[in-house]
């Protein structure tokens, strides 16, 4: 039986403030599925902001636990939210994106958490560099992630801090870089980056290490995946932006060697 869409949530009136510098409207994405044990939390920490001027959008993919209970329960918190099936992660931030009335959106993973002064900090860094396209801030995973390293993305997968929490893009950049592609189910995120670093060089910055946006939980997706398809995706992205083939092949033989030497000192 095919799953109806669902929709909630009330849009705050008055929301529009995209004009007034001082105080953009921030869209904050957030992707679930089957998450009961998390989404409240997630949701406070947004609520919570110290920022106030920002719209919470939540695109649910048919959660059959009580996910859908909780959004009921903040139908009136929370400006928008859906629920129907999707075609995974990336195809549900898509929407999202579709749906965004903010002049900067942001994507919170509904495992993920965001500090109190998140936005606040965020907002600051676009009002003091006016000209950047995107933020990447200071995440908590498993240690403090932090910086940005544009020159990086070349050669290594650690040039930024997080996907969720810590990356906020203007809208119209976003627009311009495009959505997230489909056809990379698990790295499509990391595609994006090359996008609109690479291809389109746009430019950001990153917040002071001491200048946290949250915490990010471990053990969603990512953590699940092998290594080998990992390594197998990433080499897609790669050749897919106009990498060489055989460099790309070079870097992943050294990933996979430095991969199998901790598991090995490990045991």
């Amino acid at each position: 039986m095919k799953q109806k869409k669902i929709t909630g949530g009330k849009r705050r009136r008055g929301i529009f403030k995209n004009n007034k510098k001082n105080k953009p409207l921030i869209s904050v994405i957030t992707v679930v599925l089957n998450n009961q044990k998390y989404l409240s939390k997630s949701i406070n920490s947004v609520l919570k902001q110290s920022y106030k001027n920002f719209e919470l959008i939540i695109i649910d993919g048919g959660s059959t636990d009580g996910t859908l209970e909780i959004l009921r329960k903040n139908n009136n918190r929370i400006d928008y939210w859906i629920s129907e099936k999707d075609k995974g992660l990336y195809d549900a931030m898509n929407k999202g994106i579709r749906l965004s009335r903010g002049s900067i959106i942001s994507i919170l993973n509904s495992d993920d958490t965001y500090y109190k002064n998140a936005l606040k900090i965020a907002v600051n860094y676009f009002k003091k560099y006016k000209k950047i396209d995107f933020l990447f801030g200071s995440v908590i995973k498993h240690k403090l992630l932090h910086g940005y390293n544009p020159n990086k993305i070349y050669w290594s997968f650690g040039f930024y801090s997080a996907h969720s929490i810590g990356f906020f893009i203007k809208k119209k950049s976003q627009i311009k870089v495009g959505l997230y592609k489909l056809k990379y189910r698990y790295s499509a995120d990391y595609d994006l980056f090359y996008r609109l670093i690479v291809k389109h060089k746009m430019t950001g910055v990153a917040t002071k290490k001491n200048e946290i946006f949250g915490k990010f939980r471990r053990g969603g997706i990512s953590s699940k995946l092998s290594n080998n398809t990992f390594l197998k995706e990433i080499y897609q992205v790669r050749v897919d932006n106009g990498q060489n083939k055989i460099f790309v092949l070079f870097l992943l033989f050294l990933k996979y060697l430095r991969f199998n030497l901790k598991k090995f000192l490990t045991l």
